[in-house]
């Protein structure tokens, strides 16, 4: 029975690498669905997919694929498997090729780590199972580099939900508590909308929400901060009816207008002024894209402070605005994120773009 082996038939050109079955087409749709299909990983649940693929287009008997734990799942049937099951093992303790013909069990490496091993159980040339290897380890490694970005991500939102300032808590808290004798049903709204801002901000499982939650998150931060500020924080919030249903991540838009409160707003209440600050928060339809701006009136900051803050260099209580400009980028593209119009003694104005319909963004 012919062996696997490093050299070609001599009834076939050296340069060939693919069995004469699998024409370019095929090897290209295969290549496609395979960084597809091993997005969950050597054990995630399209794995047998894959290996249909690839038992498909080896044009052999069966190809397995094996975790860490020696577990292989299997297109077709091996013709030993304890033999299979040997060859794994000896793959997994000395990370190195494996098997006798027809089977050989080949290491699968990710960023120089063992990930895996594929199993090929049938004739076929060992030029044409480095290239599914090679395959395999690339498809592995992209499903490893957006299971680091999901984890990122996360932790950006959990970063985002610790910015909700203390300070602010606390002042909550007190400003409801003294209304409950003098003014008992005021205290109860806003203990009510107290409840419904820490509910939203600390909500879990969730990438995307819409318009409409978000604003309605917004008004309940900012009706909480004037029960804090009194008249002196002055707000207008305006969104157009098409926009409301349409999908963003989540929490997105709070951190910015609480960042305009804290350090645009505030900053100009000195004790015992009658100075007064304005929040404008609009949201609007400009063709296919959704534009919301957030603006103030307050002290405003140097242009070049603004662009370090996007940049992730700015002091450590501005995590909020650059943590939302890293992932409406990684959502969208490059070309999205913030712009922030701003000067001192000027006032801020951060505007959010991003189109009202993207693949994958779905409340």
């Amino acid at each position: 029975m012919p062996v696997p082996t490093d050299r070609p038939p001599r009834h076939e050109p050296r340069g060939a690498r693919w069995p004469r079955r699998a024409g370019p087409e095929a090897v290209l749709r295969t290549a496609r669905r395979l960084a597809e299909n091993l997005r969950g990983g050597p054990a995630g649940p399209q794995v047998p997919s894959a290996l249909r693929d690839l038992r498909r287009l080896l044009a052999v008997d069966a190809v397995g694929l094996s975790d860490l734990s020696g577990s292989v799942q299997w297109s077709g049937r091996p013709s030993a498997e304890p033999d299979a099951a040997s060859a794994v093992a000896d793959v997994l303790h000395t990370e190195t090729r494996s098997g006798r013909p027809p089977l050989v069990a080949v290491p699968l490496r990710v960023q120089d780590e063992l990930t895996g091993v594929l199993v090929v159980d049938g004739e076929t040339r060992m030029s044409a199972v480095r290239e599914v290897v090679a395959w395999t380890e690339t498809a592995l490694d992209h499903a490893r580099l957006e299971h680091s970005a999901e984890l990122a991500a996360q932790a950006e939102l959990r970063a985002l939900r610790a910015e909700i300032s203390p300070h602010f808590m606390y002042n909550a808290m007190s400003v409801i508590a003294s209304l409950v004798r003098s003014d008992p049903e005021r205290s109860h709204e806003l203990m009510l909308d107290f409840a419904d801002f820490i509910r939203y901000g600390l909500a879990r499982h969730r990438d995307y929400t819409t318009v409409s939650d978000e604003f309605h998150a917004i008004e309940t931060y900012l009706a909480l901060q004037r029960a804090v500020l009194g008249e002196r924080l002055r707000v207008q919030i305006r969104v157009a009816p098409e926009v409301l249903a349409v999908a963003i991540p989540y929490l997105v838009l709070q951190p910015l207008v609480e960042n305009a409160v804290r350090h645009g707003i505030e900053p100009r209440f000195a004790p015992g002024s009658e100075t007064t600050g304005t929040v404008q928060v609009r949201g609007e339809a400009e063709g296919t894209d959704l534009v919301i701006s957030v603006e103030d009136d307050g002290v405003g900051m140097d242009p070049a402070e603004a662009e370090a803050i996007l940049a992730g260099r700015g002091p450590a209580n501005s995590v909020g605005l650059a943590n939302v400009d890293r992932r409406l980028r990684s959502v969208y593209g490059a070309w999205y994120g913030l712009v922030v119009e701003t000067a001192a003694g000027a006032g801020t104005r951060v505007v959010v773009r991003v189109p009202r319909f993207q693949p994958g963004v779905v409340p």
